[in-house]
């Protein structure tokens, strides 16, 4: 775990608390698919300091965060065990929503999840959303922008397709943009969006 982590600054305390997390998503995948199985010698690496990355990259005034699709947690659980204070996970899988309560029960972390598919929630006025292999930037910023409070910006973990997923994305939408190359694979990269609204930039 230390050395996994080793780029993120993590207190003895946040690290027992990840700790509890991935032995108990360890015990839950033997009974449901929460990453794939293939990941799991490699959890630390694939999935925890995957979305811990994020965290060095946070706003400083973020205070509400929308994480879609969270899945097993990934990143939403792991950003509100690192700290940030008002976290949402929004999960449409009522089994995964139950590891997730479970996981914030045993690691004593605060936040709401929401077991709903996203366009049902009700806006949530988020300073950040976040995702992880859930679906092609198009379909994420449509998904995000409800949730998008004033001046709210956009984490979007992604991998090797990113290039095309910016250019097809650009054809209904204006941001701007940061790119981030990840951590855990020089292929992949963090897109970090702001000021997001729909329209075709100008050519």
């Amino acid at each position: 775990m230390e050395q996994c982590l080793a780029d993120i600054a993590v207190s003895r305390e946040t690290g027992e608390r990840l700790q509890i997390y991935a032995d108990l998503l360890v015990k839950w995948q033997a009974r449901i698919n929460l990453v794939g199985p293939e990941t799991i010698p490699s959890l630390w690496q694939r999935h925890f300091l995957d979305s811990a990355q994020l965290f060095p990259l946070l706003p400083q005034s973020v205070h509400r965060l929308v994480d879609m699709g969270s899945g097993a947690g990934f990143p939403g659980l792991i950003l509100a065990i690192l700290g940030v204070p008002d976290v949402h996970l929004i999960e449409s899988d009522g089994r995964k929503c139950a590891f997730l309560r479970e996981a914030a029960r045993v690691t004593a972390t605060k936040l709401t999840i929401h077991n709903a598919r996203i366009e049902q929630v009700a806006p949530l006025a988020a300073d950040l959303v976040t995702a992880r292999a859930l679906a092609p930037l198009e379909k994420l910023l449509s998904w995000a922008q409800p949730h998008l409070g004033p001046g709210g910006e956009c984490l979007f973990l992604k991998g090797r397709a990113a290039e095309d997923e910016l250019t097809q994305a650009a054809k209904e939408w204006i941001f701007s943009l940061d790119r981030v190359t990840s951590l855990t694979d020089p292929a992949s990269s963090i897109l970090h969006l702001r000021e997001v609204r729909r329209g075709r930039a100008e050519r």
